[in-house]
C-alpha cells in the first residue's frame, strides 16, 4: 500500500495550504463555523475518545472541522500506522462545500495512544475502534460518510460489512478489495514498468531483507514513488504529506503490511485479505476512487463499483496513490458531487 518514510520529514515544505472559505448557508439557521453547544469548543474541535480494547482502555485523537447536520465525513488514514496529516488538503475544499469532517488518528498512530501491543493489530479490533469513535462523535445513518484511503479503505470496507446500517455513504479511495490481486498488479504490471536493472537491484535488496539500506530508499524515491505514489519530485511534496509520512508507527506497518513496496508480504496480517466477492452484499451508496498511475489497479476499482449494488466510480487520469494531491481538483469535485448526490437522494 504505502511506505511512510521517516527521512522525508527533513525535506523542504512547499507553500502553505490556502485558507478555506466559509460555505454558503443552506438556510438562515445554518452556519458552518458556529460552535454553539459544541462540547469541543475549548479544544478547537479536538476530542480524545476513550477506546475499550481486549488489552484495556486507550484514547484516540479526533478533530472536527465545521458543522453540517446531514453531511459528516470521518477520514480513515493509510498505513497501517500512518496518521491524519496528509488529509489536510481537505481543508481547501470541504469547508467551501459546507461539509463537516473529522480527522482521526487510529490507535498506534499520530496523536493517539501507542500501546505497541501486537494482539490489537487485527482488522476486527480496528473495526470495533471505528464503531466506538462513531458513537462518541454522534454520527449515524442520517449523516455519516466514511472515507478510507489505502489501508483505510480496507478498514472502511470491513466497517461497512459489520455496521453498514450506520452509514449514509462510503468512499473507498485508492484501495483494491483484494490483497492477492493488489500483489499481482504490483508485481506483474507496476514492477514490469521499472527499468530492468533498477527492478533487479530492488529485488536483490528485498531478497536479502535489506530494507533499511539507504540504497533501497533511494531507488524507491527516484523511480517508483514519483511515478505511483505522488507524481512530483520528493523535494516538492506538500508539507502535510511529509509530516504524515515522517511519523510512521513502523512496527504495526511491518506486522500488517510487511516491509516491501511491491505488494503485501507473506506472513503479514493482511496477506490473504480478499472481499471482492462480498461487495454485492453492501447496499450503502459507495464511491470507488481509482487513478491512472496508482499503486492500485484503476480498472479493478471500476470493477468494484460494478460489483456493488449501489456503486459509483471516480477515475482520475492524472492521479497516483495520493490522488488528492496530484489530481486534486478532479478528486475533490468527484468526492463532493458524490456526497451531495447521496444527500439529495436521501431527503
Amino acid at each position: 500500500m504505502l511506505r511512510y518514510l521517516v527521512f522525508l520529514g527533513v525535506l523542504t515544505a512547499c507553500s502553505p495550504t490556502p485558507p478555506a472559505t466559509v460555505a454558503n448557508a443552506e438556510d438562515d439557521s445554518f452556519a458552518y463555523y458556529d460552535n454553539t453547544g459544541r462540547d469541543d469548543l475549548l479544544s478547537g474541535g479536538v476530542k480524545m475518545i476513550p477506546i475499550t480494547t481486549p488489552s484495556g482502555e486507550y484514547r484516540v485523537w479526533t478533530k472536527r472541522v465545521g458543522n453540517n447536520p446531514r453531511k459528516k465525513v470521518l477520514l480513515l488514514h493509510g498505513g497501517p500506522g500512518g496518521n491524519h496529516a496528509y488529509f489536510e488538503a481537505f481543508d481547501s475544499y470541504l469547508p467551501g462545500a459546507g461539509i463537516e469532517y473529522y480527522y482521526y488518528d487510529q490507535l498506534e498512530s499520530g496523536y493517539s495512544d501507542k500501546p505497541n501491543d501486537p494482539s490489537l493489530w487485527t482488522i476486527d479490533r480496528f473495526v470495533s475502534e471505528v464503531e466506538q469513535v462513531r458513537t462518541a462523535l454522534g454520527l449515524d445513518a442520517d449523516n455519516f460518510y466514511l472515507l478510507g484511503h489505502s489501508w483505510g479503505g480496507i478498514l472502511a470496507l470491513e466497517y461497512a460489512f459489520a455496521h453498514g446500517e450506520n452509514l449514509k455513504g462510503l468512499i473507498i479511495s485508492n484501495m483494491m478489495a483484494s490483497v492477492p490481486e493488489y500483489n499481482r498488479y504490483a508485481e506483474e504490471v507496476l514492477g514490469a514498468q521499472l527499468d530492468p536493472a533498477v527492478r533487479k537491484e530492488i529485488r536483490d535488496l528485498e531478497a536479502a531483507e535489506d530494507y533499511a539500506n539507504p540504497r533501497y530508499e533511494e531507488l524507491l524515491m527516484t523511480t517508483y514513488y514519483p511515478e505511483h505514489v505522488l507524481r512530483m519530485p520528493a523535494a516538492d511534496w506538500p508539507e502535510p504529506v511529509l509530516r504524515g509520512f515522517g511519523d510512521l508507527s513502523y512496527d504495526i506497518y511491518l506486522a500488517m503490511q510487511g516491509p516491501s513496496e511491491f505488494g503485501i508480504r507473506e506472513g503479514a496480517v493482511l496477506e490473504d485479505w480478499d472481499r471482492f466477492d462480498d461487495l454485492k452484499q453492501l447496499t450503502v451508496p459507495t464511491l470507488c476512487i481509482g487513478a491512472e498511475y496508482d499503486t492500485m489497479d484503476p480498472q479493478y476499482m471500476a470493477k468494484m463499483a460494478e460489483q456493488l449494488p449501489n456503486g459509483h466510480s471516480l477515475y482520475l487520469p492524472e492521479g497516483s496513490h495520493m490522488a488528492m494531491y496530484d489530481d486534486q481538483e478532479r478528486y475533490f469535485a468527484g468526492l463532493i458531487d458524490f456526497i451531495n448526490t447521496v444527500d439529495t437522494q436521501g431527503k
